[in-house]
């Protein structure tokens, strides 16, 4: 039986637009921060949207998006999420209302007391529901264009990066950080949680150079080949998996009678390294040098600020970072086509200011040197500062041990 921590001595009161036979309970928010799934393995799970409570304990395994990204709002308020990643939110709530278990009392604010306010261009598109208007379409073509053209998984890619959206540079829940601690560290926090656990897994000192043979030129051939194929024949899901291997017999047909086997590995070797350094650099300019932390239960809008960064606009800029310039507002409406960025990001500079959140916008080149720079500088000055106070340490308590034995090494003489 699961436990309920927080239902226990609610009463049930009358909701005013049901009859009067009916009656919806009232929780806090401090009840609903107790049911986040962490502890006891049968404890509930709780989220809030639009102050309705609905218990996903269940239902989290079945969610069509992930069982992680919806896991990741447990305990929380998930309003802006559910606004974000659903384009029908009717169809979506006729399956929500057997989850519901209540509401906020009317004496509780709308939004949680810790929040402050509220081919690899076209698959991400489509990936997004942002290219035809029927939902359906785009999750058909989405499959063909990132399967038969790519050679990738959509399950897979869905299933990692709308969890990247959803809780972004939040470790534990956004898998685009899972290079950190095995391959490089990431961000002041965790660079600093690393020394006192000293914890050493890589020359994290030469992590701005080896940056450049490791995970630059080897993200997509080796670790998106590796997972794309492991998850999704770990999910048995048969449909993905002959999309992807459609990619690399129409692949082999077309080039092996021109180049010949050896010729065709090495070009077909080539292809992916030079996607991957391209992807590495659009895709990590816009996070890694911005705050990589825990999550700290943030509203949507901060969450995403925080964590995101903008590149100039251009025409250059446009076409070859497919309006991934335009991250913070790919962010704050992930199911926009991109080419409308432009016409939001000057209302969302404004509402920056308004509130005095800072909105990040740099020139491309900068923001790929600020990867390296960030790197090179920040983070390991920090974990190497950290590992000596440590060393410094444990060298002090050394000495004054040696010092005690000393002085009663002399008293008994």
């Amino acid at each position: 039986m699961a436990l309920q921590p927080a239902r226990e001595g609610k009463e049930a009161k009358k909701d005013p637009q049901s009859g009067a036979g009916s009656s919806v309970q009232l929780f806090t928010w401090e009840d609903i921060g107790l049911c986040t799934g962490q502890g006891h393995p049968q404890q509930e799970q709780w989220l809030v949207i639009d102050r309705k409570i609905y218990d996903i304990g269940q239902f989290y395994q079945r969610h069509p998006g992930g069982a992680q990204i919806i896991s990741h709002y447990a305990g929380q308020d998930a309003t802006d999420a559910f606004t974000a990643f659903h384009a029908n939110k009717a169809l979506v709530r006729k399956y929500m209302s057997s989850l519901l278990i209540g509401e906020l009392a009317q004496d509780q604010i709308s939004m949680e007391p810790s929040k402050n306010t509220q081919a690899g261009y076209l698959q991400h598109d489509l990936g997004h529901l942002s290219v035809f208007s029927k939902r359906k379409w785009n999750q058909v073509v989405h499959m063909f264009v990132i399967g038969q053209l790519m050679g990738m998984s959509a399950s897979w890619w869905k299933l990692t990066h709308f969890q990247h959206h959803a809780k972004p540079n939040c470790i534990c829940k956004d898998p685009d950080l899972s290079m950190h601690p095995i391959l490089f560290t990431l961000g002041k926090v965790l660079s600093v949680e690393l020394g006192m656990k000293k914890k050493k897994f890589m020359p994290y000192n030469h992590q701005h150079k080896y940056f450049f043979v490791t995970i630059l030129p080897f993200l997509f051939p080796v670790y998106f080949q590796y997972f794309a194929f492991h998850k999704t024949i770990q999910r048995k899901d048969w449909v993905d998996l002959a999309w992807m291997l459609s990619f690399y017999i129409r692949f082999f047909l077309s080039y092996e009678p021109l180049l010949g086997l050896k010729s065709l590995l090495g070009f077909y070797l080539l292809l992916r390294v030079l996607e991957s350094i391209w992807f590495v650099w659009v895709s990590f300019m816009s996070h890694i040098p911005m705050n990589i932390d825990y999550d700290k239960n943030l509203d949507w809008f901060s969450t995403q600020l925080q964590a995101t960064c903008n590149v100039d606009q251009s025409l250059f800029n446009d076409w070859f970072t497919g309006h991934q310039n335009f991250q913070i507002e790919h962010h704050l409406f992930p199911t926009m086509p991109p080419y409308n960025y432009w016409k939001v990001a000057p209302l969302v500079k404004s509402l920056c200011a308004k509130h005095s959140i800072e909105y990040h916008c740099k020139p491309l080149l900068t923001a790929f040197a600020d990867i390296v720079h960030n790197s090179r500088e920040t983070r390991v000055s920090l974990w190497i500062t950290q590992w000596r106070i440590l060393l410094n340490m444990k060298q002090q308590t050394k000495k004054n041990t040696n010092v005690k034995i000393h002085k009663e090494w002399d008293r008994e003489c």
